[in-house]
């Protein structure tokens, strides 16, 4: 889920200034445990035609209607989702069967933190959508992420994720903390340190059972997202390990780590779900697209105690395309349906049903997340808490293997800390030795 970003060198974030001033980020979240792409689509009994579309998560499309709108308006076409929870899995499936020509949905989901490596290595695997959309209509830097060196187009944006704070003000008031949005802010604006610092506070007076925070690896990505420098410098060469972002990041993941103020709980598994059904942490860095993914895991018992408030720092953690492989045996019906999901209109409508942030400025004006969505999230500013983020998100420039840096840092040396009880140093080191294989080295 969700990382922002721009593989081929090329920066990120100046879009943010785009349409409404603009948004940023992308579907990341997780959806159900069960799917796995399992090939093209087949013309099914009738005549109908059906394209498969495989995600990594809640996109929205089947939460907000989208599939069902357009098989109506497409009487010939069925539409399956094959959704795979977590997109560290679902990517080497995808590229291997990117790499063997076969096996692959009609429509791939990309995530940001792959989209480099895909526009670098699997460029000639995609259909050039650039011939048959108004590339105007998305953010120019959301359009260069998914471009090609000899201007092929391979994929459309989807979302993208300007970052907030969603806490639970009824686990806040208990601890005696400050609920309203505005004064917390206020409280640890431009420090992440300040959030920690508020961590520490809440645990003295901590709700039994309960944590402030669900993990350190989650406050590590918010940091870095937030940071102009992350794994790789402009010229593309590899500088994670001497990135002052970097450095910001797993300092400030460690103050996290190392104290009792954190569930330890790893983003997206089954755990961790648990813990929004459970209320068992207080806050959680929420790009826009965890909005709907708060609400579907925290269900009707997290109604109206949830709220959302400016983060720290402004960030980007997330964002998407829609592609079309060239392997797909419905490849005109799939780039069909792959624009009309990622128009602005649909855009919108997914936004409504869970607060996604378009990347199609046209569509920023007329923003307004579901009565249900509001009401959850204690009649929050949504669209306003998002848009402000997006006015000040750093350029920032990635790598194609940032994902794999990153998830060794998270996965295998942060949690090596928070779980384990390795130390920072051991932690770090787990980090190295992953990430010189990842690297080759």
């Amino acid at each position: 889920m969700r990382t922002t970003t721009r593989r081929s060198h090329r920066l990120l974030a100046l879009a943010a200034v785009a349409a409404l001033t603009t948004g940023v980020l992308a579907g990341c979240a997780g959806d159900s445990d069960d799917g796995d792409s399992s090939g093209s689509g087949n013309n099914s009994g009738g005549g109908k035609t059906t394209l498969t579309v495989g995600t990594f998560g809640v996109f929205g499309y089947k939460q907000a209607g989208l599939y069902d709108e357009y098989q109506k308006l497409h009487p010939d076409i069925t539409i399956k989702e094959n959704v795979t929870t977590r997109t560290d899995v679902y990517w080497p499936k995808v590229l291997t069967r990117l790499q063997a020509g076969s096996g692959t949905d009609d429509i791939q989901a990309i995530e940001v933190g792959n989209i480099t490596e895909a526009v670098q290595t699997q460029g000639s695997k995609f259909v050039d959508l650039g011939k048959d959309v108004d590339k105007s209509q998305w953010l120019d830097w959301k359009n260069a992420q998914a471009t090609t060196a000899d201007g092929k187009l391979i994929g459309l944006g989807t979302d993208i994720g300007p970052m907030a704070i969603c806490y639970r003000k009824d686990l806040f008031q208990k601890a005696g903390l400050e609920t309203d949005r505005t004064k917390l802010a206020a409280q640890w604006k431009g420090d992440w340190n300040k959030y920690v610092d508020l961590g520490k506070q809440y645990m003295k007076k901590a709700p039994s059972g309960t944590k402030f925070v669900d993990s350190a690896s989650s406050v590590y990505n918010a940091v870095l997202n937030g940071e102009s420098e992350r794994y790789y410098d402009k010229s593309g060469k590899v500088v994670w390990d001497k990135s002052t972002g970097v450095k910001n990041a797993w300092d400030v993941a460690m103050s996290v780590a190392t104290s009792n103020m954190s569930a330890k709980l790893k983003q997206f598994d089954k755990p961790w779900d648990q813990g929004y059904a459970n209320a068992s942490f207080a806050t959680v860095a929420c790009p826009a697209w965890m909005i709907g993914y708060i609400q579907e895991k925290s269900g009707e018992a997290g109604k109206g105690k949830w709220d959302v408030a400016a983060a720290p720092t402004a960030g980007n953690w997330g964002g998407s395309f829609i592609g079309v492989p060239t392997a797909g045996k419905h490849q005109k019906e799939a780039v069909a349906l792959a624009k009309w999901l990622t128009a602005p209109e649909q855009q919108a409508k997914v936004f409504a049903k869970q607060a996604s942030f378009p990347s199609t400025p046209s569509a920023y004006s007329t923003l307004k997340p579901a009565t249900a969505t509001t009401e959850y999230f204690s009649s929050a500013p949504i669209t306003q808490i998002f848009s402000d983020s997006a006015k000040t998100i750093p350029a920032q420039v990635f790598g194609i293997k940032d994902q794999p840096i990153n998830t060794a840092l998270t996965d295998i040396g942060i949690l090596q800390v928070e779980q384990k009880g390795k130390s920072p140093e051991q932690g770090w080191d787990a980090a190295t030795n992953e990430i010189k294989d990842v690297l080759g080295q």
